[in-house]
């Protein structure tokens, strides 16, 4: 495993972060260029009514405007083994795709493949030009499969892509909790998995769509402080400052974190918010 980068000030959490949107369009693209540093990742999430053209123009468009497409791929979705195939012969070979983030994807009846360790060990994905992959962590659990499970599935990946000659990085599931990720966090580190980690976050919206997230992505724990009020004002638009303050606080016992934004409030308004964190975040570097 790669060894922790070193620790970064504070501030500087907020410097580097990335993106999830669902479903872009061509405009959508072109204004989120024009918002964020250019490289910045934007993931595309795995929508299950979506044809691969569509995602493959998405993340062909994300890349001629300067940006990283990074494409989910939901596991047991996949049809076949030569539905992955073509998928990623398209990614790779229209928006030059050099990362993917790998996930289960939350159906009963799996087809190709049974999980996300499946798609590591038998997708064939060094071959087809992917050079890192995500892989997805759990601060609060997963609502169907055991703490011991996820523990042993998190070990099993990173030694599967490991395997294949890939980088792997961690994406974790959105939370309410500061307290909660970085008791996540730490215990990772103890555990001896140094690989760097995007630290999901849910970017700025209401109340009420926060809730109707928390509820479906099973963040159940944090879910009952934002819905007594603890964890923020619930005043309009919420974002994780409160979060990200508490992060920023405890970024040297971490080890090497990025910022990941969930958009559930919409990329764009998303992307201005971690722009200006981390607009933010440069001058009190500057200006201690």
């Amino acid at each position: 495993m790669p060894a922790t980068a070193p620790a970064l000030e504070p501030a500087a959490l907020t410097q580097r972060f990335s993106l999830e949107a669902t479903r872009p369009g061509a405009a959508e693209i072109a204004a989120l260029a024009d918002i964020v540093p250019r490289g910045t990742a934007v993931y595309l999430t795995a929508v299950s009514t979506q044809h691969m053209r569509e995602l493959v123009s998405a993340a062909a468009a994300m890349r001629k405007s300067g940006l990283e497409p990074v494409a989910h791929v939901a596991a047991r979705r996949l049809a076949s083994a030569d539905a992955l195939r073509e998928m990623l012969a398209g990614l790779r070979g229209e928006a030059d795709m050099r990362r993917l983030l790998v996930i289960g994807g939350d159906v009963d009846t799996p087809q190709a493949f049974p999980d996300a360790l499946a798609v590591l060990q038998k997708g064939r994905l060094r071959e087809a030009g992917i050079e890192e992959v995500g892989i997805g962590g759990y601060p609060e659990g997963h609502p169907r499969i055991p703490s011991e499970r996820l523990e042993a599935a998190l070990d099993e990946k990173i030694a599967a892509a490991a395997a294949q000659g890939l980088r792997v990085h961690i994406v974790s599931q959105f939370s309410f909790s500061g307290e909660h990720i970085v008791a996540w966090l730490k215990k990772l580190r103890s555990s001896g998995i140094k690989n760097p980690v995007g630290i999901g976050l849910a970017g700025p919206t209401s109340v009420a769509a926060l809730i109707r997230y928390a509820k479906r992505c099973g963040v159940s724990a944090s879910l009952r402080g934002l819905m007594s009020g603890a964890a923020t004002g619930l005043v309009g638009n919420v974002g994780p400052d409160r979060i990200i303050d508490m992060l920023s606080a405890s970024q040297r016992e971490l080890g090497e974190t990025h910022l990941h934004y969930f958009s559930f409030g919409g990329v764009l308004q998303t992307a201005r918010y971690a722009r200006d964190k981390a607009s933010a975040g440069q001058k009190a570097a500057a200006h201690p």
